[in-house]
């Protein structure tokens, strides 16, 4: 009798642990068209996701059990593809001009962010490689799903010279005197200001500390700041060296934010693996990268017209105009190397412009097929930003549709292979959106499969509670 007590009160008791375990939450897409990120053949198939993972890819019609954590999408034969990925992107930058963001809040500006980031979601970009800012709070409550946003590689503050790039004081602040305190910029961690071999690599320390994934290092001249003319190589090999030494030493990569020809190949040689803008890249640096396996993280900027980047001062808009006639160019000598190459928009300091991110993705038909072009927003982003190594935030495989991969997905209204247009109006060209395999979007109808469990639970106790009786029983 005893023995039968026993096991009935065990039963109870594991009936009463399986009603609380949570079961993984799954997401059955059916009838759809899936571009993988790798093919530029779409292939017919069910995906079936479970927990944040692809678990499994058929051309065969997939069956699920029909319980309350099961939700299965008709996708109408519609295009299933990997959330978008933006290389180059700032998330504490995009929304508001220059002047405001430079005289904010650190928290203000802080929520303002994650409102924004939220948007960029809602875009289509489930992963963005942030290149320079204090985004580390934003990311942090992203993670913890406190905000909606996108995964964030953070880079963490820019590591600057004095008059570099990112040296963002005002005119009246230099010289430096030894005993002032670091400016508002600085003392928020958005950028850091060196000179020389021991300066920089403290700095280089302190942003890895800070939680960077990979470093970005301004490496010449710039279009939005003011003190630094195109042509200047930024850094003296020595100092770029020591930079490229300490990425190498946390397993990871440094960015070089630079456009001339001069100051890219002393980067080279220096060890950095991603050249952000290069504009001015020519015949002989294209071939150099390409040999050293560099990066080049492109960005389709207009020359003119409602897409052209604006700025509040003369010097910066002339930068620009010059560097936008360079684009052509640049783009021949990376295909005729085959230089590795990734797509980011660079959108700072305008929101109606960064809400046009998708826009831009579809600006790249004019120099790629939408293959191309979806290829590198997914796939090859993905390849760039896994460079960090063991510094990675996300451990898994982004940018494709694979058995296995994170669960970043959208369903799109038409096939973005045929029409790369469709992903510049994401709002209505992309019905679901899903992230680490959570819907945040949907703008279909879901069969969504309840199971009573509850009532499994009920009859399972009402089982054990006549177990007892019947052992009471002398049975």
């Amino acid at each position: 009798m005893k023995n039968s007590v026993l096991a009935c009160i065990l039963c109870i008791i594991s009936v009463g642990l399986f009603a609380q375990e949570k079961p993984k939450p799954i997401t059955l897409f059916t009838n759809v068209q899936v571009f993988d990120g790798t093919s530029d053949k779409l292939i017919k198939a069910d995906v079936l996701v479970e927990g944040n993972l692809i678990k499994q890819i058929s051309k065969e019609p997939l069956m699920v059990i029909q319980t309350d954590n099961v939700t299965i999408i008709d996708g109408g034969g519609r295009t299933l593809m990997p959330g978008l990925i933006d290389a180059h992107w700032h998330t504490m930058t995009n929304f508001w001009p220059m002047s405001k963001v430079l005289g904010s809040n650190f928290g203000e500006l802080s929520i303002a962010a994650a409102i924004f980031s939220r948007k960029q979601l809602l875009r289509g970009f489930t992963t963005v490689r942030d290149v320079g800012g204090n985004v580390f709070g934003v990311k942090n409550a992203i993670d913890a799903g406190l905000v909606d946003g996108p995964r964030i590689y953070p880079s963490g503050p820019f590591i600057t010279q004095s008059s570099g790039h990112g040296d963002f004081r005002g005119p009246n602040d230099v010289p430096e005197n030894s005993g002032t305190p670091l400016d508002y910029m600085q003392r928020t961690g958005h950028t850091l200001i060196a000179d020389g071999v021991p300066e920089v690599t403290k700095r280089t320390r302190e942003a890895f500390r800070m939680g960077a994934t990979q470093i970005k290092a301004m490496g010449g001249g710039g279009v939005g700041s003011i003190y630094d003319p195109l042509d200047v190589t930024q850094y003296t090999f020595e100092e770029m060296k020591a930079i490229c030494d300490v990425a190498a030493t946390w397993n990871t990569y440094v960015a070089i934010h630079v456009n001339t020809d001069a100051a890219i190949q002393q980067w080279i040689k220096a060890g950095a693996k991603s050249v952000e803008h290069g504009f001015f890249i020519t015949e002989e640096t294209a071939k150099a990268m390409a040999e050293n396996g560099v990066w080049w993280s492109m960005q389709p900027m207009d020359a003119d017209g409602e897409d052209a980047l604006h700025f509040d001062n003369p010097i910066s808009s002339a930068k620009y105009d010059v560097i936008v006639k360079e684009l052509d160019n640049a783009i021949k000598y990376a295909k005729k190397y085959k230089v590795k190459t990734a797509f980011g928009t660079d959108l700072i300091f305008d929101a109606e412009l960064a809400a046009k991110e998708g826009k831009f993705l579809a600006k790249m038909k004019k120099w790629y097929t939408p293959f191309e072009a979806l290829k590198m927003a997914t796939h090859d982003n993905a390849e760039l930003i896994k460079m960090c190594g063991p510094r990675d935030p996300y451990p898994g495989e982004l940018g494709v549709v694979k058995e296995g991969a994170l669960a970043d997905l959208l369903l799109v209204d038409g096939n973005p292979l045929e029409n790369l247009d469709l992903v510049a109006d994401p709002d209505k060209n992309f019905l679901i959106l899903m992230k680490d395999g959570k819907i945040y979007k949907n703008t279909l109808k879901s069969v969504s499969y309840t199971h009573l469990r509850a009532h499994e639970t009920t009859a399972s106790i009402a089982y054990a509670v006549f177990c007892l009786k019947k052992g009471g029983g002398g049975g």
